[in-house]
């Protein structure tokens, strides 16, 4: 079945987990290489997450990881078109994904699903702990994978790039909802930034 039939389903299902269990303390945001899409999800995540209009979120450490070498640069392509949006990639290194980090972490959001299946295989990690970012797009899609933009032209970083702010959006707004209901059932408590760590 083609995916853009499941999306739909896959996005309500993703939404409700989100909005329905307890706001992320720790997020990890994994993508292969670690220098084009995770890193710039993370550090968008992290600057949604400091707006105003979600000031009740409590402190949530954000950080980025991949599958291969440690100490990469971003491409000076991602490094462009991700300043063209506001984020600043160009101190970016590449972390590889360690047991301890993915272990650590209360959601991991990943670029496709064989990140996911290599997470729940590998790590251990359970179905509900890892989100495929795609699947939170409000447009229509084709397919749930945010593609990888590496070594590509810069259209395709900006598709990507402008995919990815709509997920991370998204992704911001389940938790703020996540986080409200928590803190209405709880008593107001105090307000704290997330640290970001990509």
């Amino acid at each position: 079945m083609p995916e853009r039939l499941l999306h739909p389903l896959r996005r309500r299902r993703a939404l409700d987990r989100l909005r329905n269990g307890p706001p992320p303390r720790r997020v990890l945001v994994v993508c292969h290489g670690n220098i084009c899409r995770s890193p710039y999800a993370a550090a968008l995540l992290g600057y949604e997450l400091t707006r105003p209009a979600h000031g009740t979120i409590r402190r949530i450490r954000i950080e980025s990881a991949g599958f291969l070498a440690w100490g990469r640069p971003c491409p000076p392509m991602a490094v462009e078109v991700a300043a063209a949006l506001g984020v600043d990639l160009s101190n970016h290194l590449s972390t590889m994904l360690v047991p301890s980090g993915v272990s650590a972490a209360d959601l991991i959001v990943v670029m496709d699903k064989l990140q996911a299946s290599a997470l729940r295989g590998l790590f251990g990690r359970a179905v509900r702990d890892v989100l495929i970012l795609g699947d939170l797009d409000p447009e229509r899609i084709e397919t749930r994978t945010i593609r990888d933009p590496v070594e590509q032209p810069k259209e395709v970083f900006e598709r990507c790039y402008s995919r990815i702010n709509r997920c991370v959006r998204q992704l911001v707004q389940a938790v703020a909802d996540s986080a409200e209901r928590t803190r209405s059932s709880r008593g107001a408590a105090p307000l704290t930034q997330p640290e970001l760590t990509t």
